[in-house]
């Protein structure tokens, strides 16, 4: 326990001893570590942090192929590649921002993969609201905006077995702007922080437990009422990209169905249910 308080302290930590009361973390600097966030951390998990990485989710698919246990997570205070969908980039400058990637071992039906990600998106504004009080929106299917910003994102992606081709496991990706600023042009439609004040452990401790207690239950889909309460596209109009470059097809967005898609209706009273594939929304 005392090299594990004096690593704290060597690296900025303001920890304070007690005879027969053991110790307590008291302010001080906002420096990720795994000492740091496992000790927010309900679900006991292995949890890696590194100063800089180019993609956690890379680091994490490397361990998700030696059979890294459920719930792993690698977190990173900067990322030099972070990566978003659809090939986009994702801003990851040092101090302002977390960067994490959770390995899920599915239980659950493979076709079923599709919920994780709007399983991310209920844990990343849930965790937001309990560490800071901000009230976050959810732009389908994994975006994560306050006050018409985007502050955060996700990115799922399946590591399949070189031998049988079936998936074993999966990474969820999450990049958290806290305290960011000045975003490079490319960035994005409206990026934004949540403005700091957070401590990024603490965060990142309560996104791994929401994260993982929706996991655990997700075959119930009890948290798609809170995903559909916490939506900022139910009942506006929107525009649907199939492709990139495909012109934006007008509708208007309806409901979220229990897997988690989108449930929208044209000009002409038809509807479709949209999947969380390649399809891009955006509110004109």
């Amino acid at each position: 326990m005392w090299k594990a308080i004096n690593r704290l302290r060597s690296e900025g930590f303001m920890i304070e001893a007690g005879t027969n009361k053991g110790y307590m973390l008291l302010e001080g600097r906002d420096v990720l570590t795994a000492e740091a966030v496992t000790a927010h951390l309900h679900h006991k998990v292995p949890v890696y942090v590194y100063d800089v990485v180019d993609s956690t989710n890379k680091v994490a698919a490397s361990m998700a192929m030696d059979r890294a246990p459920h719930g792993t997570t690698v977190i990173a205070d900067q990322q030099t590649a972070g990566r978003g969908r659809r090939g986009r980039s994702f801003y990851s400058p040092s101090t302002t921002g977390l960067y994490m990637s959770i390995i899920v071992k599915p239980t659950f039906d493979i076709s079923k993969a599709v919920l994780i990600t709007a399983a991310a998106a209920v844990a990343i504004s849930s965790a937001i609201n309990q560490v800071s009080g901000l009230h976050t929106q959810i732009k389908w299917v994994n975006d994560i905006y306050l006050d018409g910003k985007k502050v955060s994102g996700t990115l799922t992606e399946a590591v399949s077995d070189f031998e049988t081709g079936e998936i074993h496991r999966i990474v969820t990706g999450i990049g958290i702007n806290c305290s960011t600023e000045n975003f490079p042009e490319g960035t994005g439609r409206n990026p934004g922080s949540l403005g700091g004040g957070i401590r990024r452990s603490q965060l990142a401790a309560a996104v791994i437990d929401h994260f993982l207690d929706i996991i655990d239950d997700i075959e119930s889909r009890r948290f798609i009422e809170e995903y559909r309460s916490r939506s900022m596209v139910i009942g506006r109009d929107i525009l649907i990209y199939r492709t990139l470059d495909a012109p934006g097809e007008p509708a208007r967005a309806l409901d979220i169905d229990r897997d988690g898609g989108l449930i929208v209706e044209r000009p002409d009273g038809s509807r479709e249910t949209l999947s969380t594939g390649e399809i891009t929304i955006r509110m004109p």
